[in-house]
């Protein structure tokens, strides 16, 4: 994703990726920027020319991270119908998200993080799924496969039935396994698109 900020992409990355590092050892509460531009060997004020705090950085840095993810791992989907590669990159999104180290760090130490988008706004994330979510019921429409709805309508509601998947779906495997979970999850979604 291009930045908003003023400087290189290529610079922008090296930082986001040692915001990263720093995320990964130690939780995005307890990271500063200070410890960003030491791991990334700049000093504190090239840090505050591209974010004026950490709030700015920590939704810089996971919108990167979690919405090339999410989409990158569904524009591998595969299907002969539409609905089968909408159902499919769903899936997979959720299982690269639920799997990324980042992702996994943030819900294990600093969960309250995700807390303020899942119940009062979303997030550039969430935006950037749902237009990738809402391209693809268009490219699909043609061949009759989904249901003929507010495709709007359509890609949030599949959005908020994959907020568990993503978010609580380890804390459902006392008696079944997460394969099988993304299992209902495609057959869910999939009676869901189905005309």
């Amino acid at each position: 994703m291009p930045s908003r900020r003023n400087g290189s992409s290529k610079d922008e990355d090296a930082l986001l990726d040692a915001a990263r590092d720093c995320v990964l050892a130690v939780g995005l509460r307890r990271t500063t920027l200070t410890d960003v531009a030491r791991r990334a060997g700049v000093s504190r004020m090239t840090m505050y020319r591209r974010w004026p705090d950490m709030a700015t950085l920590m939704a810089d840095l996971m919108t990167r991270e979690w919405s090339s993810l999410a989409i990158t791992a569904g524009s591998q989907a595969t299907g002969g119908t539409a609905r089968e590669r909408v159902v499919d990159s769903i899936v997979r999104g959720v299982r690269a998200l639920r799997e990324n180290a980042m992702f996994r760090r943030v819900v294990e130490l600093d969960p309250e993080v995700l807390i303020p988008y899942l119940v009062d706004r979303r997030g550039s994330v969430q935006d950037a799924i749902l237009a990738h979510t809402l391209t693809m019921l268009a490219d699909g429409a043609a061949d009759g496969s989904l249901r003929v709805a507010d495709p709007h309508l359509l890609s949030r509601t599949a959005l908020l039935t994959v907020h568990g998947f993503v978010v609580s779906a380890a804390t459902m495997t006392d008696a079944v396994t997460l394969s099988a979970l993304d299992d209902e999850l495609r057959l869910l979604l999939d009676r869901y698109l189905r005309p």
